[in-house]
């Protein structure tokens, strides 16, 4: 019998971890030691998320990304709200010759009307950026207008929300505060999963994160 790779290990599989807008790595820190802990070697890239074009900062994070996509392993995708898009863009893009399987945790697969009710007003678009107009559910931003999916994606949505104002009345419901459940659906995803999390806190909440184990190693979801 094969010996089970260690964390540490060339052939142990690797995780590329994406935040969302206007967040950083640490944002990710619960989800990355689960993953760890769980035989999964990481790469928490921070990117400049506000300032460019989700296209772009798919290039910037690619030199990164390519080094560790050079260790003779699967390589998976587990990317929060925005992150999502920057995956999908990337992969496009760069995609990595042992791409295995994404999971995606609130991404907004086909814009939010959060970002459609803001995107007109000035501090809106200084503060979020290029990036920020692009998740809109205008067809021609970036989560209508990128390519179509070819691998395994799943896909966790959350159903609580903090801001009563966009949980009540922006949204459709259920949401999570940022993005709708529906929102999150992806055509072609391989498996989708509703857990009761707000938006910023998917990332932190326990169910989200055993799932995201769940589908990177059996390529599907837990029952629930």
């Amino acid at each position: 019998m094969q010996e089970a790779p260690e964390p540490g290990d060339a052939r142990c599989p690797g995780v590329v971890l994406l935040h969302g807008i206007a967040r950083t790595s640490a944002s990710l820190t619960k989800l990355e030691r689960a993953l760890r802990a769980s035989g999964f070697t990481t790469l928490n890239v921070d990117y400049s998320s506000r300032s460019k074009p989700i296209a772009a900062i798919a290039d910037d994070i690619h030199p990164a990304i390519a080094r560790f996509a050079e260790r003779d392993a699967p390589l998976h995708f587990v990317a929060h709200s925005m992150g999502g898009l920057v995956a999908r863009a990337y992969i496009a893009r760069h995609r990595p010759a042992r791409l295995a399987r994404v999971v995606m945790l609130g991404t907004p697969n086909s814009g939010s009307e959060v970002a459609d009710l803001l995107q007109g007003l000035l501090p809106y678009r200084a503060f979020y950026g290029p990036a920020g107009l692009e998740l809109t559910t205008t067809p021609a931003t970036a989560p209508n207008a990128l390519p179509a999916i070819d691998y395994p994606v799943g896909v966790i949505a959350g159903n609580r929300f903090i801001d009563p104002v966009a949980g009540l009345f922006v949204l459709p419901k259920p949401n999570d505060g940022r993005v709708s459940v529906q929102s999150t659906m992806l055509a072609g995803m391989t498996d989708h999963v509703v857990v009761k999390a707000s938006h910023t806190g998917l990332p932190r909440h326990a169910a989200a994160i055993a799932q995201t184990i769940a589908f990177l190693r059996n390529g599907h979801f837990r029952p629930r």
